[in-house]
């Protein structure tokens, strides 16, 4: 057990006051005070906690942000719209790399547990039972971003990912494309359920759909490559591929390359996102983009008002996304 103030004073012999007022440097301390709880605190090896000592008011003025990758684009710049917001009306940003899996990769759920935070932004796909379960119990308002939790929140903010989707499907048809291969995200996470099942209602009328031209994905440019990979054996005459993910069709891009499959000349390809990296790659990339800097930022103004006890009455926030169409789907003699 993490020993406490108390302790620090009783070891030292000194008032609970005094060992305050050496941790705080404010009023007068004798040189010999001093030295005792100095002392008294190298020995219980005390660690005095800034966020502790704001719970007596009952507030940390801490968001806490749950993502599962910190290394996508996405959600670097979710963080940032995060967190400029919640900077500009004085509150601090904890930002934790989410694993369903659980293990130590989750250890910052006990600082919800022990309430240092006042809020959460859960942007990270699923909670698994147990953290969910702790975050009941702690009572702490939750808004949850894009990907849906199965647990009761405070709010919802998403893009409307189907319409987003089929956007994509229907851009590569009118490119010319006839057969169309899916490279389709994790099916436990809302957006690549709602992302795949837009293609599936495109592409399911239309005389050369089969379900071999949709392979998995897990959001990364390697699960890309090898996905590209899977859908070329399948079908050589492939003409076009929407990713479900920005990185993912990064990946794509790369495949072919390294086959020398012109882009978009042979395939087209298209992503989702909107991420920057879709401005530099070669050729660039055409992607159906999420206002993700402004999902973030609404996030944390929409949290900070439940936690400040200001009204606000939107349980589910719906955005649209927009097609950004750039080369690496401008099929040769079709006007954009």
């Amino acid at each position: 057990m993490s020993a406490t103030i108390r302790d620090v004073a009783k070891l030292a012999g000194v008032s609970v006051a005094s060992v305050s007022r050496v941790l705080n440097s404010k009023g007068y301390i004798s040189t010999e005070t001093k030295d005792k709880v100095e002392e008294a605190i190298k020995l219980l090896k005390y660690e005095p906690n800034q966020v502790a000592r704001s719970l007596t008011v009952k507030k940390t003025k801490t968001i806490a942000l749950f993502v599962p990758d910190i290394t996508n684009p996405f959600f670097s710049t979710l963080a940032k719209g995060v967190e400029e917001q919640a900077n500009s009306k004085g509150f601090t940003l904890i930002l934790c790399n989410y694993d369903e899996s659980g293990g130590e990769k989750n250890s910052h759920i006990d600082l919800i547990k022990q309430k240092y935070v006042d809020g959460i932004i859960f942007a990270a796909g699923k909670l698994n039972p147990r953290d969910a379960v702790k975050i009941k119990h702690s009572k702490i308002p939750l808004v949850a971003l894009d990907r849906i939790p199965d647990m009761e929140t405070e709010c919802v903010i998403f893009v409307d990912n189907y319409k987003g989707a089929k956007m994509a499907v229907e851009h590569l048809l009118d490119m010319g494309c006839k057969k169309i291969g899916h490279i389709y995200g994790p099916q436990e996470i809302s957006t690549a359920r709602d992302r795949l099942l837009a293609y599936e209602d495109v592409m399911r009328d239309s005389p050369l759909y089969s379900p071999s031209l949709m392979t998995s994905g897990d959001f990364t440019i390697e699960s890309g490559i090898e996905a590209t990979k899977t859908l070329l054996e399948r079908h050589p005459d492939l003409d076009g591929i929407f990713a479900g993910n920005d990185m993912m069709a990064i990946g794509a891009l790369k495949a072919l390359h390294r086959r020398g499959i012109k882009v978009p000349e042979q395939i087209a390809v298209c992503g989702f996102d909107g991420i920057s990296l879709t401005e530099v790659t070669n050729p660039e990339l055409t992607t159906v983009a999420q206002p993700t800097y402004e999902i973030g930022k609404l996030a944390a103004e929409s949290l900070i008002k439940f936690i400040s006890d200001l009204y606000f009455n939107e349980k589910i926030i719906k955005l649209d996304a927009s097609l950004v169409i750039r080369e690496s789907t401008k099929k040769i003699g079709v006007k954009l």
